[in-house]
Order: structure tokens, then C-alpha cells, then sequence
């Protein structure tokens, strides 16, 4: 006879609590937990189009770029480094020979560390390695208790000690939101003081001026010395194609400052089909493909050998209102094609992330942020942006959301580890003590893989129902909004050293003095 479970059998609530503990305790002491510095993947990626119609999309790429070409505007070193090498340059029009651009990128690594102030920290970015970065670029953010308003630098701070206090995020990020109660010519120095002070994780640079990325570079130098700098990866810039086809002079000028400086750019189109590129997957894929080929390729013709990041934006929208669509079906089965394409290229692979349109962190959101968010996880991305907070087509950030998603990637975690096989896994031993008809609750195998065998949402309600009713019915996004206050209130920034601080504001308070302040 079957034996049932009574409350009886389960731990006290005590129990339950120190086992809780001990296991997150545990877990951050290896490398398969919380302390780890990014994940190593330990599942396959899901490659879905055959050889053949890979070879289609590469040429159609190649036509793209051979018969259309591509405009690059307002930046005339770049058109210099494409007539050196070799490209058709008529005015701003650069026009590429099959095979030409492939052969360019021969020289980017594979795969590079970007190296953290905590060298604990430190990520690698290519290969079977994951790393997960939070949301990027919202002029809004959003909460429970005050709504959608701009961001602010307290804000943005906030982010970054949220984003810092997550054991499941590997990466600060970069714009995490707009602070725009600072000037728009003046905030690039207070958003990079504020990764470098209130986290010791890696983090990205300015992109919207060359002068903006080079300062971001310049702060990276203090912190790591300009030897180490000139030789490693410390920050990254994340710069977008105008699509379509067209690389305007602000993104040349920063990614060539990175280039330049032996940093990373992460090249990425931002398709929308039906407006900035076509409504078909494919085309749009083989648009994608030409336009992040040429700005990988112009890295190296800067420097040969910099680090440089193969990134993609697919996007749909409502045809019926033009307005963006995101977290839909269309384009996360098209980062699985980018991922093989980005493969074969052997370049590091920035793809997808949580995308909604949803306007609350609810269901909706959730739903969407799941789809786009396995999509990452399956195409072999190396580098997720947008793993947190991203909500109203990326023009809000949310407080919490960003906490569900950070507990979505901790479960994602798990789900890459895949399925260990030995023999205490296969537990045969269990099955030897408890034989037919018992439960494995209380058997020697389960008390010594408690602490350790299943992950823990510190998001979800997964207490009865009674009980959850009774503290007060409370749904996901009320949980997160307590979450998210009780992290911030328990913050502790890392230590940084106060010659390092003082050399950071001296820089800053120079580069401040310099110029009057511009709003727009």
C-alpha cells in the first residue's frame, strides 16, 4: 500500500527554513551556484535550419551586400578603412565582394574574457558560456507604489545595487535607465562612476559620442591601469545599425573608439519587420547577417584581433498600428537561425532577451519574457541584454520585474546545468532502501541531497493555499515590490579603493567643468 504524505511528515517550519539556508549556503560555495561568475552550458543548442537553407540565407546576405551595399554616413575614417580593404566606395555607399567580410572577421577571437574590479567577477563571453546583464536603455522606469515616470540617477543607482545584489545576473549592464535629471551631454560620467562605485561586476560604456565612449574608456583605465586596459577586455559598448543599411557616424565613431581601445563592441541591428526591415523571418535574418558582418568587420579593420560581439534585434510589430511587438513567436524561432549563423562565423553571439510589451509585470509580461528569454537560452547567445526589467517595449524599466526575471534566470541556471549522470544521481541505493509502495521523503539518499538537489524561487508562493491566503493573498508583482525594498535596504556596496574614487571624481568633476550643460 501506497503510503501518504501528512503534515506530520513534512519539517517543522523551523526545519524548513535553516534547510532552505544551508542549501543557498551551499550552493554558493561551487561553481554549479550562486557564486559563480556566469554559466557554462551544459545543454546543446537547438539548430533548426539544415545546411542548405543556412547556405541561402548567407547568400541572399552576400547579395545584400555585393548588389544594395551599405550607407556609412558622417564618418569618412571608415570609408578610408573600406577602401583600403578593398570595398567598391561610391560616396557614402560601401558595396562589399562576396566572402570579403568573412575574411575580415578571421582576426576576432572566438571567445574573451571582459575582465571585472573583482577579478571574481570576471566573465567569459563566447563558447558554451552564458552571461546574463539587465535591461538597457528605457527613458522610464516603473513601480507598484509611484507608476511610470523618467528615470532619475537615483534610479539608475538603484539599479545597479539591485542588479549587483542578484546572485542569478553576471553583469552591471549599461544604460540600465535614462537619468534625465542629469544633463544628456554630462550623464555618461555618473551612469559609468556609478557601476564602477556601487558594483564589482563588469559593465558596458556611453555610445551616443566618440568623446562619450573614449571618457567611459578613460574611467575604465583608472580602475585597471592603462597597461592592463591596452591588453584586456574591460568594458563593453553596445552600438546599433540604422536600419536598414545604414551605419550612421555616432555608432562608427564609438565602435571604433572600443575597437581602438582593444574593448568590445557589441554590433546590433534592430530589425522591425514591416518597418526596418522586411515582415518575412528569413529576409529579415539575411539583413540582420549583412549589417552586423560589416560593423563586426570595420572592429577589425580598426584593430586587428579587438573583441567584438555578433549581436541581433529581431522584432515584429502590429500591422494593423505599427506599433512594436516584442516577446513574439516570429522572431525568438529567428534567433535559433542568428545563433547557427553567428556560429559559423565563430564570433561570440549576443541574441533576444525578456521582451514584453506588456505595461505591468504581470502575466502578460511573463509570458512574452519566457518565450524571448528561452529563445536566448536555446540559439547559444553568449551575452543576454535585456535579462531584467525590460517591460513596455523597452521604454520602462520596472523595479519588479526586475526582480521576477532575475529569479527567471535562476532557474535558468539550472535548466543549462542539464542532467548530471552518477551514481549518486541515478540513486540506485534509494531505491534499494525504500523499495515498492514507500515514499523517498525521509531515506538516506533525500536527507543527503536536500540541501543541494532542487532550485529555490525566492519570487514564487509555493506554500499552501490556506496559508498564502491568510498572509494576505498576495500575487507576484506584490511580492516583488517588497523584494526588490527589502534588497535595497540590505545593499552593501564592494569595497573600492579611495585612490581610485578620488582619481574617478577628479576626472569627472574636469570633464564636467569643460563644457555648459546640454539637456537635448
Amino acid at each position: 500500500m501506497v503510503q501518504a504524505f501528512s503534515t506530520a511528515d513534512r519539517p517543522r517550519q523551523g526545519r524548513e527554513r535553516a534547510g532552505r539556508d544551508a542549501r543557498r549556503e551551499q550552493r554558493a560555495q561551487g561553481p554549479r551556484g550562486l557564486g559563480r561568475p556566469y554559466i557554462v552550458r551544459n545543454i546543446p543548442t537547438y539548430d533548426i535550419l539544415s545546411e542548405e537553407n543556412l547556405v541561402r540565407i548567407e547568400e541572399t546576405a552576400d547579395r545584400i551586400l555585393a548588389e544594395i551595399g551599405i550607407e556609412f554616413r558622417d564618418d569618412p575614417v571608415a570609408l578610408d578603412h573600406w577602401r583600403r580593404a578593398g570595398a567598391d566606395v561610391e560616396g557614402v555607399l560601401v558595396k562589399f565582394a562576396p566572402g570579403m567580410l568573412r575574411e575580415l572577421l578571421r582576426t576576432a577571437p572566438a571567445e574573451f574574457t571582459q575582465h571585472a574590479r573583482n577579478p571574481a567577477r570576471s566573465v567569459r563571453i563566447g563558447g558554451r558560456n552564458v552571461v546574463f546583464s539587465p535591461a538597457y536603455g528605457s527613458p522610464f522606469v516603473m513601480d507598484l507604489d509611484k507608476g511610470r515616470r523618467y528615470g532619475t540617477i537615483e534610479d539608475f543607482r538603484n539599479f545597479v545595487k539591485l542588479a549587483q545584489s542578484s546572485p542569478w545576473l553576471h553583469h552591471s549592464g549599461g544604460t540600465i535607465c535614462e537619468p534625465v535629471d542629469v544633463p544628456v551631454n554630462k550623464r555618461h560620467l555618473d551612469m559609468v562612476h556609478a557601476h564602477i562605485r556601487y558594483s564589482d561586476r563588469p559593465f558596458m560604456g556611453s555610445v551616443t559620442a566618440e568623446s562619450r565612449a573614449e571618457d567611459s574608456i578613460e574611467m575604465a583605465r583608472v580602475v585597471f591601469g592603462r597597461d592592463f586596459v591596452e591588453e584586456n577586455c574591460v568594458i563593453l559598448g553596445n552600438v546599433n545599425v540604422n536600419s536598414p543599411l545604414v551605419w550612421d557616424g555616432t555608432m562608427t565613431l564609438a565602435l571604433r573608439a572600443y575597437a581602438r581601445a582593444n574593448q568590445a563592441a557589441v554590433i546590433v541591428p534592430f530589425i522591425l519587420g514591416g518597418a526596418m526591415g522586411p515582415v518575412t523571418n528569413a529576409g529579415a535574418i539575411a539583413q540582420s547577417l549583412a549589417e552586423t558582418m560589416a560593423g563586426c568587420a570595420l572592429t577589425q579593420l580598426e584593430r586587428p584581433g579587438a573583441p567584438v560581439i555578433f549581436g541581433n534585434f529581431l522584432s515584429s510589430m502590429s500591422l494593423r498600428s505599427g506599433s512594436p511587438t516584442f516577446g513574439t513567436p516570429e522572431p525568438a524561432i529567428g534567433s535559433m537561425v542568428i545563433g547557427q549563423l553567428a556560429r559559423r562565423l565563430n564570433l561570440p553571439l549576443r541574441c533576444s532577451g525578456n521582451f514584453t510589451t506588456s505595461k505591468l509585470p504581470d502575466a502578460h509580461a511573463m509570458n512574452e519574457g519566457t518565450m524571448s528569454m528561452l529563445a536566448a537560452v536555446h540559439c547559444g547567445a553568449n551575452f543576454i541584454l535585456h535579462s531584467a526589467g525590460f517591460l513596455d517595449g523597452l521604454l520602462s524599466m520596472s523595479y519588479e520585474k526586475f526582480v521576477m526575471d532575475a529569479d527567471f534566470c535562476g532557474a535558468l541556471h539550472t535548466y543549462l546545468d542539464g542532467v548530471k549522470i552518477d551514481d549518486n544521481q541515478l540513486a540506485f541505493d534509494a531505491f534499494r532502501e525504500v523499495g515498492p509502495g514507500h515514499h523517498f521523503f525521509g531515506c538516506a539518499h533525500t536527507m543527503a541531497n536536500y540541501e543541494t538537489a532542487f532550485w529555490d524561487s525566492e519570487a514564487a508562493d509555493n506554500e499552501p493555499f490556506e496559508k498564502w491566503e491568510a498572509a494576505g493573498s498576495q500575487d507576484a508583482a506584490t511580492r516583488a515590490n517588497h523584494k526588490w525594498k527589502k534588497m535595497l535596504a540590505e545593499y552593501q556596496a564592494p569595497p573600492l579603493d579611495q585612490g581610485i574614487e578620488e582619481a574617478l571624481q577628479d576626472f569627472m568633476a574636469r570633464r564636467k567643468s569643460e563644457t555648459a550643460d546640454a539637456w537635448y
